[in-house]
């Protein structure tokens, strides 16, 4: 079981669950429903095909299937579904774009010091 994960389950937002605020956590979140706001993990993020975040991610990583509208943060990887719909923008080390996916953000990406540097201290402090 991963240390980021509660019973070995990551925590979870239902298709029929809509959140407005912010979200801090240690585990991982999948995202079925809707979230205006922000949310903050040192886990991984996944929005599935019928979830939308409208607002802002910090993360380690994230699979995307869904809509993602706003500023995206991730320490690794990002892993763009071909259902995916981004806009806004996104400041990540790598990323994973599937055929067919929507892909309208201005994009950063980090160069391996500071990648390097990243991965020192999160293994230090984990």
């Amino acid at each position: 079981m991963k240390s980021s994960e509660i019973n070995g389950q990551p925590n979870k937002i239902e298709a029929s669950t809509r959140i407005n605020g912010e979200v801090k956590s240690n585990a991982d979140f999948r995202i079925d429903g809707y979230l205006n706001g922000t949310i903050i993990t040192s886990g991984k993020v996944v929005i599935g095909k019928e979830g939308t975040i409208e607002g802002n991610i910090q993360c380690l990583n994230a699979d995307i299937e869904g809509t993602f509208k706003g500023k995206i943060h991730v320490t690794e990887i990002l892993n763009l579904k071909s259902s995916a719909i981004i806009e806004g923008e996104v400041k990540i080390s790598k990323l994973i774009v599937e055929a067919g996916a929507s892909f309208n953000a201005k994009c950063s990406m980090k160069n391996v010091s500071e990648v390097k540097s990243i991965v020192d201290n999160h293994e230090k402090t984990a």
